[in-house]
């Protein structure tokens, strides 16, 4: 059923390290080598989109999707440091004429969050340093593409960082109890990517020691839990790259992403609903309020009581991320942040691990709905981006995660579309 105008961009996302394969040089590939790894497995080949991606393009445009989010990898274009590589460029300028070719709009992302592991040994995300080298890779990618683009994407979930942090020092003093119970952590959607904490905390001591490959026991990745020093480097990185990208191409529309939850209190939560948003959104404003576009990633709500985050409530369908099934999310978040945040919308992700593609037809009809009714109401959303086309490597949780509109048989890398691949293409 069309709910969008010819002009609305229905697409769906990918990020580089988990579906193009064998990233060697990243920091992520390092961190699934180690033999205390918080990897439940390698990404190795991933899903071969570095080659396939002529097929998987034809895929979502033969779908009647008309856009496509895809990341540009960092450890490709500079695998070490002052060194790029031409061919890798070549590449990915391949990619956007591949989508144009088949009338798909290319929305690019200069980083999603895997990085080269040259730069992690200089400090990372934490580090002053990272704003100059990402401004650095930034010129010379966007010199090279962007008269090719409309939409660039600077930094993928910008606020991850303070997610983690907040997390991992809720789950640090609820582990205990829970292992007390005998119970596991129910997974709260808090942060919305794969991430494998338990066993992060339970190898920590290992790994600290395996981590000397990047010249400390620490090493600040994108997704590490940053402090506030470290989400203002963010912050900088991505206002930098904003400004050089402005001088270089005027014309191209400049955002980031966050990572949104619908916050829901419940009675005597609405002062830790607040400082919740306030986290997540607010504080940002300053910086993104010269941008263009503002990528809004929601996966699902978070309930507010007294004491912060609550558990799913009882009975709830959950996902196989363990988030609670809830497409009604995202519709509540648009409205929140148009209230304060005054750019172009796109929904860069929302979506639904589920082996049950039925279940993940019904999530995108009613989350699409919501995305209609505010377009209908005037709010300035501009594309609705489902993750993900490909099931793929949800990073520290591996191949298990199945998000795609596209199955794959990791033996033959052969693609099988689901039957949502076409329901999300009928909806323009």
């Amino acid at each position: 059923m069309k709910k969008f105008a010819p002009e609305f961009l229905v697409g769906t996302a990918t990020a580089a390290h988990q579906v193009e394969g064998n990233n060697i040089h990243s920091d992520c590939w390092v961190q699934e080598q180690m033999p205390h790894s918080v990897y439940v497995e390698p990404s190795l080949d991933a899903v071969d989109h570095y080659h396939r991606y002529e097929e998987d393009i034809a895929l979502l445009a033969g779908a009647g999707l008309n856009a496509y989010r895809f990341s540009i990898e960092w450890a490709r274009i500079e695998p070490e440091e002052g060194q790029f590589v031409e061919e890798e460029i070549d590449h990915y300028r391949q990619v956007i004429a591949c989508c144009k070719a088949h009338g798909v709009e290319p929305v690019v992302t200069l980083h999603h969050f895997s990085s080269p592991a040259w730069l992690i040994a200089k400090g990372g995300w934490q580090a002053e340093s990272t704003v100059d080298y990402f401004v650095r890779y930034v010129r010379y990618v966007v010199e090279r593409l962007g008269s090719e683009l409309h939409y660039v994407c600077t930094i993928n979930e910008a606020n991850m960082g303070l997610q983690v942090a907040a997390i991992s020092q809720r789950m640090i003093r609820q582990m205990q109890a829970m292992a007390d119970r005998g119970q596991t952590d129910g997974g709260d959607g808090r942060a919305q990517m794969g991430l494998n904490l338990e066993k992060m905390m339970a190898n920590a001591q290992a790994a600290a020691a395996e981590n000397a490959a990047f010249g400390t026991a620490q090493p600040h990745t994108f997704t590490s839990a940053l402090s506030a020093e470290g989400d203002a480097i963010i912050m900088k990185a991505h206002a930098a790259a904003r400004d050089a990208i402005k001088e270089l191409c005027p014309d191209l529309k400049v955002g980031l992403t966050l990572s949104l939850h619908d916050f829901q209190p419940v009675a005597g939560g609405e002062e830790a609903a607040a400082k919740e948003w306030e986290d997540e959104l607010l504080h940002y404003l300053p910086v993104i309020g010269e941008d263009d576009f503002l990528g809004v990633q929601n996966y699902t709500r978070m309930l507010m009581g007294p004491e912060g985050s609550m558990p799913t409530p009882e009975g709830a369908e959950l996902t196989q991320m363990d988030y609670e099934f809830y497409p009604e999310a995202l519709e509540h978040v648009l409205r929140k942040v148009a209230q304060v945040y005054h750019g172009e919308l796109l929904v860069t992700e929302n979506g639904i691990a589920t082996a049950d593609d039925a279940r993940r037809v019904d999530f995108i009809q009613r989350a699409t709905d919501g995305v209609a009714r505010c377009v209908s109401d005037g709010l300035p959303v501009k594309g609705y981006f489902y993750w993900t086309l490909l099931d793929n490597f949800e990073w520290q949780k591996g191949f298990s995660m199945t998000f795609g509109l596209v199955a794959v048989d990791r033996a033959t890398q052969k693609r099988t579309p689901k039957p949502s691949l076409s329901v999300l293409g009928g909806l323009r």
